[in-house]
This record gives C-alpha cells, structure tokens and sequence, in this order.
C-alpha cells in the first residue's frame, strides 16, 4: 500500500512539474532584447576622427526576439534615457522613431541609430547615448536590464598611435594627426622598418602641407581655406564647417602655421 501510494504521490508531482515547465515556457508573452557582440555588450564606442570629413554616421542596434516568430508584424520601442546620457537631442543624434517594427516570421532586425559631428567639442571630449528597450502589447522586455539596455560613446577624439613616433617625430597632436589623415587619407601606417620609404613619403606629404596647403586644395575642393577679419584663416572640410583648424599667421617669420589644440604652431 505505501508503495501505492508514493509511486501516485511521484505522478501527481511529475504532471504538476511538466504542467508548471509547460506554462513558462509556452504561455509567458515573446520577449526582445539587443544581441550585441560580446565587445560592445556594455557600450559601443566610435570615433569620427578617422572619417573627418562625414557630418553624421549610422550606428546599427541589433535587436532579437526571445520567443516565438509570428506571421504578423510586431511593434518595439527604443528610447533614450536622458537622465543617464550627456549627448544633446539634434545636436549628437537624431532623436528615436517613435516605435519600430519586427517583420513578419523574422528574429531580428536592425535599428539604424544616427550620430553626427556638428560639436567641434568632440575634438576635446566624448558623449554618451544610454538607451533601451520598453514593452508594447506585441513584445515585452521582461529579461535582465543589461539585455534591454546599452549606451553609444563617441567623440572626434585622436589618440597617438604605436607608429607614430616612428615615422612623424617627437611631438604628438591631434590636429596634426587629423591633418594627416586629411592629407593622406590613411588612418594608420605599420610599424616594419622595411616599409620605410613608403612610410616616409607619406609622411613628407604632410610637411608639403604644412609648408604650403594651396597647391593641395587646388585638388581637394571639399576643403576651404576662409579669411577672417583679422587675417587668419579658418581651414576645414565644407561638409563638416564646424570643425575648423586655425591657420595663424606668425608676424616675426611672415609665415602661416597650423595651430593645435594645444595652441601651438604645427610644423
């Protein structure tokens, strides 16, 4: 008898178990979450600095569904959580839709997100976008808040990289090394001393820039030199007129510099 009975004791449990089991699986509504790479899982970070000459650029958002694909589309919110973001509407980015759409039979879709380089203050320092996830009557977003959030940090920031004392000298800035990215329409050179001759030529282009940028913008018409009232002049890309570069006329020598954000003449 009390075999009996602890072997339909177990039943009773078994069918409670896989009744509960079934219930959470099946019957709890479809969720989203962002399904970023495991490098951009707490922040995705950018730079203008290496495309001087965009005004704005398009970060993708990888949205995915945890549940059930559907036959119908199903509407998402994405907004933006001012009080944890020092970026300003408009001014950084362009502000979210007011809901979008995962497609019909589909798990994932991507959310273009756009950024822009109007602030010349990204030169000097970064923004953050902190943004996430909220539930319609079509998903819901009832994962770990990691899941349903992340953040955009980007600025127009240069860092002086492995290669450069190799081949441009002592003195690192960021404008001198945005107006080699300008002049020669490299991010970067390698560090193999056998690539010398090339590396050395690129950078000479530089210093024939530096020397004299007239004979350079006669080529590169996206770029203006612009006069100002007190004989100076304001160099920078006619698509991006907010980020300008000082070319400062030096009395004592008769020549014009470049000037960085250090306030030093370039050469």
């Amino acid at each position: 008898m009390r075999k009996k009975l602890y072997f339909a004791l177990l039943a009773v449990g078994i069918t409670a178990s896989c009744k509960k089991a079934v219930e959470l699986t099946y019957n709890s509504p479809d969720n989203i979450h962002f399904n970023f790479d495991q490098k951009q899982a707490d922040s995705v970070l950018f730079t203008f600095a290496y495309t001087p000459n965009l005004s704005a650029d398009t970060i993708s958002l990888p949205v995915q569904l945890s549940g059930i694909r559907a036959d119908h589309d199903r509407r998402f919110i994405i907004r933006v959580d001012k009080d944890s973001t020092t970026a300003i509407e408009n001014l950084h980015y362009k502000p979210f839709d007011s809901s979008y759409v995962l497609p019909a039979n589909t798990g994932t879709v991507f959310v273009n997100f756009v950024i822009y380089n109007n602030d010349s203050l990204l030169q000097q320092r970064s923004v953050s976008i902190r943004f996430r996830l909220y539930p319609t009557a079509d998903l819901g977003t009832n994962l770990p808040y990691k899941l349903i959030s992340n953040k955009v940090v980007f600025s127009n920031k240069l860092e002086e990289p492995e290669w450069w004392p190799m081949w441009m000298g002592d003195y690192y800035s960021q404008v001198k090394h945005e107006l080699f990215i300008v002049v020669t329409g490299l991010a970067e050179l390698s560090t193999n001393p056998q690539e010398a001759p090339k590396n050395q030529y690129l950078a000479s282009l530089e210093t024939d820039f530096l020397r004299d940028p007239r004979p350079w913008l006669k080529k590169h018409p996206d770029y203006v030199l612009e006069l100002q009232p007190d004989g100076n002049y304001r160099f920078y890309n006619i698509h991006t007129p907010k980020n300008t570069v000082l070319y400062r006329l030096k009395p004592e020598s008769g020549r014009y510099f470049f000037v960085d954000e250090n306030g030093n003449d370039i050469s």
